[in-house]
């Protein structure tokens, strides 16, 4: 395989190196910062043709007139005319003010951000500044709750931040933070996501049509960039919310040289419990959960075609619980002092190292080095101390349990862009990974015991794929992206493969608008077990076996894209997507039952979504944000289970409405809302109960503990009451000496709707028959946060 991508990139080369004339390469970035651009358009509108700037703000563009004009433009800054004569390759480093009100339209008549133009399907990029204008809960701005409100991304429960698109679920998407995965993104149990939108500069979400050079899961990529850090001056911003406060500072180490950037969030729950929970107790208890994340990143430029990146994320989730007491025991002339903890931690490590490299004009170079590692731990521990008064003598007593689980993944990658001509954007690389699994050991210490272990080892695999893709045009109307992604894992003695192909096509039938169509293949190689949909902690990573094998995927997928202008945009997407090797627990089944293996514990199934999705959305003006819907339907089929026939999965929503508006009043007050509808969750009700006829009733009749036995007809046979929420906010901003501060009021579900959470299922002996009840989260949450930028 390794000898075919690099044959056909050998043709690639040899074939474009005739015919070139001119080439024009360079950085864009921002005039204030000096952070890099990502999706800058340069169009030449003469020739009809243009070039975009990576992620690290590169582009390249080839000429074969001396004389050219160029726009180059991007939403949010004012646009830049220029016009060459160039008699040789030439490099433009390029920056780009940022643009007041009405100067964010870019000039009548010239194109930015051309959505009808490339070939991408199925992706959206949010602005930060539109995320942070967001009514949020409890104040806290999270990156994935907007991400929630775009057409084929579903929240699964009440104010959680797991991600199920296009019928996924969470473990099927791909989270990369600065290109490094992120194997759990949430905070508060799941109800916050781990990234502090202060300290990022770029939120890009695919849906499907992915890219050669994407791959390791079947459902979507969230590639989340940091912040470079200011290379021109010292800034920083910061907010205090109802439960938490974060911090972020950047700037110049070295001017327009080196920068860096620290940003770090903490709650305070706990340290506002303390004092409370310990009076009430007389200082003999102490209960809290807090959790807190750190960025930081250093990035230095050697010279105009070298760049170095060093990045690093920390952040954990701590549940606790510590109870001390003492006491005298007369009778036996002892004194007992006892001490009881108990809790659960969660929390990710991750690192990288990036080399960027100019080769020349037309090859960019990535080279990078990746350590991540996701950890949890439930314990529980009690020592006593028995002290004998008259002696004086001391015995102790001592128990702990902890149970760990986690995945540790050491990585390299290479990869590289090569625009031979405007025509062709070819992009190649290759990446291995280094995988080590701790799918659940149960670990117990006992006084004058031997230590006792249960549980898997921990179990080594390697990962590795290559990839090659070129997003070419055809004349003025057709525009291809053709590739291939081949991924191989091995894993003790298993050894997968797999080569996926991936095109995507774009005709366009006028100047603003045009119809797509996209296949692609995709695999997965690590499973995730979940009892829960939350997101919880206590999903556990597993690798692919022989007995369960990768998770594969197609999907097929055809739109309308339609630019409205005046930064008005449309597109409809239809999609067919079909899944295979994907597990879950078995009923009944528990991440706490290390006694057996995990694979005794699974089952696996395959599943199948199809949907349409329609998307509005405003991206400049004194008014932005979208309207979405969503047509989908999910399904999930397991041999051993409900007879082996199609189920609904849990979180098949038929119907999903998102409205998301933000509206500037003034350079002071800013308004936003959200408003949102989707049908309800389904959840397994039993439809029948009988009696079990070898239980045994007692003289009291009042014990009914096995005494009957559930039927269920059929797997998440019940949907829950439909979903609808609206939130408002509203900032007041204000120029000070030393920078701007904003208050920000918001409100989550305005008019208190309760929406369901879970459905408790009882029995009522009188009527016999079982009765539902609805539990509810959030009713009306207002919030106040205060910021400042300096």
């Amino acid at each position: 395989m390794k000898r075919i991508i690099f044959s056909a990139l050998g043709c690639l080369l040899a074939l474009y190196s005739f015919g070139q004339k001119i080439s024009l390469s360079g950085t864009v970035r921002d005039a204030g910062s000096g952070e890099s651009l990502i999706g800058v358009n340069i169009f030449d509108p003469k020739a009809g043709k243009g070039a975009v700037t990576n992620n690290y703000g590169f582009f390249s563009y080839s000429v074969f007139e001396p004389k050219v004009d160029l726009i180059i433009s991007y939403v949010g800054y004012e646009s830049l005319k220029l016009s060459l004569t160039l008699e040789r390759d030439t490099v433009l480093n390029l920056e780009l003010e940022q643009a007041g009100l009405l100067g964010e339209v870019v000039v009548q008549g010239e194109r930015s951000d051309p959505i009808q133009e490339s070939t991408s399907m199925g992706l959206v990029n949010v602005p930060i500044r539109e995320i942070k204008n967001i009514p949020a809960l409890m104040g806290e701005v999270d990156i994935f709750k907007v991400l929630q409100l775009l057409p084929g991304v579903q929240s699964g429960a009440e104010g959680a931040s797991g991600l199920y698109v296009r019928g996924g679920s969470p473990d099927q998407n791909l989270v990369l933070l600065d290109g490094v995965p992120v194997y759990n993104a949430s905070h508060l149990f799941g109800f916050f996501s781990v990234f502090n939108a202060d300290a990022i500069n770029n939120v890009e979400l695919i849906k499907g049509g992915f890219p050669a050079r994407y791959g390791g899961r079947l459902s979507s990529v969230i590639d989340i960039s940091l912040k470079e850090g200011n290379m021109k001056e010292f800034q920083g911003e910061g907010s205090i919310g109802l439960i938490s406060s974060k911090l972020t500072l950047e700037g110049p180490i070295v001017e327009d040289k080196t920068s860096f950037l620290i940003s770090g969030r903490r709650t305070y729950l706990d340290l506002v419990a303390r004092p409370l929970i310990r009076n009430a107790t007389d200082g003999q208890e102490d209960v809290g959960y807090f959790f807190y994340d750190v960025n930081a990143k250093v990035n230095h430029i050697f010279d105009s075609k070298n760049r170095l990146y060093l990045s690093y994320y920390g952040g954990d989730d701590v549940a606790y619980s510590e109870y001390n007491r003492s006491w005298e025991n007369s009778a036996e002339g002892e004194r007992i002092e006892s001490r009881e903890d108990a809790g659960l931690g969660w929390g990710n490590q991750i690192a990288a190292i990036r080399w960027n490299h100019i080769f020349n004009q037309r090859l960019f170079a990535n080279f990078t080095g990746t350590f991540t590692n996701y950890k949890f731990n439930l314990f529980s521990e009690y020592e006593d101390f028995f002290t004998d008064i008259p002696t004086g003598t001391v015995t102790r007593d001592f128990y702990s349990a902890d149970y760990i689980s986690g995945i540790r993944d050491f990585a390299l990658k290479a990869d590289f862009d090569f625009i031979p001509n405007p025509d062709h954007y070819v992009r190649f690389g290759a990446m291995i990974i280094d995988h080590r699994f701790t799918p659940g050991v149960f670990v117990a210490v006992e006084s004058d015991r031997p230590e006792t272990r249960e549980g898997a080892d921990p179990s080594d695999s390697r990962e590795y794929s290559f990839y090659l893709e070129d997003d070419f045009g055809l004349g003025k109307r057709f525009k291809f992206n053709l590739g291939l992604h081949f991924s191989g894992f091995l894993a003790e003695n298993n050894r997968y493969s797999s080569l996926q192909p991936r095109a995507a096509m774009r005709y366009l039938i006028d100047e603003s608008s045009s119809i797509k169509f996209s296949y692609v293949q995709m695999a997965q190689f690590v499973h995730l077990l979940t009892n829960a949909g939350l997101g919880l902690p206590t999903d556990l990573w597993v690798p692919a076996t022989d007995q369960f094998g990768p998770q594969e995927s197609w999907q097929v997928a055809a739109g309308y894209f339609k630019n409205l202008g005046n930064g008005l945009e449309f597109t409809a997407e239809a999609y067919y997507k079909d899944m295979t090797g994907v597990i879950e627990y078995e009923d009944g089944a528990s991440f706490l039952n290390t006694s057996t293996d995990w694979q005794d514990n699974v089952t696996s199934g395959v599943g199948r979504s199809y949907g349409v999705e329609l998307l509005l959305q405003k991206k400049t003006g004194r008014t932005t944000g979208w309207v979405g819907y969503t047509l989908s339907k999910t399904e999930r089929r397991f041999e051993e289970v409900n007879f082996g026939e199609w189920f609904p999965f849990r979180y098949d929503r038929r119907h999903d409405i998102s409205v998301t508006a933000v509206h500037k009043l003034s350079d002071r007050i800013d308004l936003s809302g959200t408003w949102v509808f989707g049908s309800g969750n389904f959840v397994s009700v039993p439809t029948q109960r009988y009696q079990n006829a070898t239980s045994v009733i007692n003289d009291s009749n009042t014990n009914y503990q096995g005494l009957y036995l559930d039927y269920y007809e059929s797997r998440n046979n019940f949907q829950m009451r439909n979903y609808h929420r609206l939130d408002l906010g509203i900032n007041f901003h204000k120029e000070k000496k030393w920078g701007n501060r904003t208050w920000n009021i918001s409100v989550y579900n305005v008019y208190s709707r309760l929406n369901p959470f879970y459905i408790d299922v009882t029995y009522n002996f009188e009527t016999q028959r079982n009765q539902l009840r609805q539990f509810s989260l959030f009713p009306i949450v207002p919030s106040v946060s205060y910021r400042i930028a300096f």
